[in-house]
């Protein structure tokens, strides 16, 4: 029978208020508690435990044929993080035409990659048996919304939904990549996790609005990356500012620069801000993000202005 087993079985076990607890025990009892919880024991507890921990993380592997990994997170939902990372991919593509870009969503309960790429259909198999992505806009793509039904929910609990993204990591066919941009769900939960433990990212990219709720799980976000040494490239601050298109008065709907505040305390960058306009929703909800379909609009100029940044803060690919 173990300490605590003891504990709670035999002796009378009261919090404090200020969250310590007494015992009322036999005096050999009490007396081994303390030894237990004393000194070089405790550090020695703590070891023990640490060890037991890493065993049970992954080794990182490359993705095959992948050379450079940039996940796109929020802490909070709805803060435009697919709609960014779609136009990122976008952006990157149009910068360097020389480059090969993925975008791979491992969203698994919310996908929304499909229906932003214009994309349908169920991946064919390559002779090794792996998944080919479906290709749009010289973007190759990989989603659990092309794995369901549209409109069929994924009721399921952690083990599956681990099982799933590991075969998003291992099982599709992405042939030579430069970049693959990962839309990553919001939160820090198990998905962020896997993916930071199982493959090398070059650099996360933080998405949030300036809205005081969005930012404190943008800065979470941003110290879970920090805590699996994954490399923070900066913030987007996304919907900075509404401009009525007739009589041009900027409003800053969700405050006003919030997201650089935040960089600022964290001692990163804004890699740019994203205005809210009805253009880069519409374009979304059609399957034509903005970057494709109005290359030339201030909006999209903003996106490719951030894929400049996020390239500039990532190792040259001749390393």
């Amino acid at each position: 029978m173990g300490i605590w087993q003891r504990l709670l079985l035999f002796g009378a076990v009261s919090l404090r208020a200020g969250g310590g607890a007494t015992a009322r025990l036999g005096g050999s009892l009490a007396m081994v508690c303390r030894r237990q919880l004393s000194g070089a024991e405790s550090e020695t507890l703590k070891q023990r435990r640490t060890q037991i921990m890493s065993r049970g993380l992954p080794k990182q592997k490359p993705i095959e044929g992948v050379k450079q990994v940039i996940v796109v997170a929020s802490g909070k939902g709805g803060v435009g993080k697919s709609t960014t990372a779609v136009n990122l991919a976008l952006a990157l593509a149009a910068n360097d035409s020389s480059k090969a870009i993925g975008l791979l969503d491992v969203d698994v309960y919310g996908p929304s990659i499909p229906k932003m790429m214009n994309l349908k259909g169920n991946p064919e198999l390559s002779q090794s048996n792996l998944m080919r992505p479906l290709l749009n806009y010289g973007i190759a793509c990989m989603s659990m919304g092309f794995l369901v039904e549209e409109n069929e929910p994924v009721v399921w609990r952690g083990l599956m939904v681990m099982s799933a993204i590991e075969k998003l990591l291992r099982q599709v066919d992405w042939g030579q990549l430069d970049y693959l941009v990962v839309d990553m769900p919001p939160g820090t939960g198990d998905v962020q996790l896997s993916v930071s433990q199982n493959i090398p990212i070059t650099g996360a990219v933080i998405v949030s609005t300036p809205q005081d709720i969005a930012l404190m799980d943008a800065h979470k976000g941003a110290e879970m990356f920090r805590k699996v040494h994954v490399p923070v490239l900066g913030l987007i601050q996304n919907m900075s500012v509404f401009q009525c298109p007739k009589c041009k008065h900027k409003t800053h709907i969700f405050g006003a620069d919030g997201a650089r505040k935040l960089a600022h305390t964290l001692g990163l960058d804004v890699l740019g801000d994203i205005p809210l306009h009805l253009n880069i929703r519409e374009a979304s909800d059609t399957g034509q993000p903005i970057v494709f379909s109005q290359p030339e609009s201030d909006e999209a100029k903003a996106y490719l202005r951030i894929a400049v940044e996020v390239v500039r803060r990532l190792p040259s690919l001749s390393e």
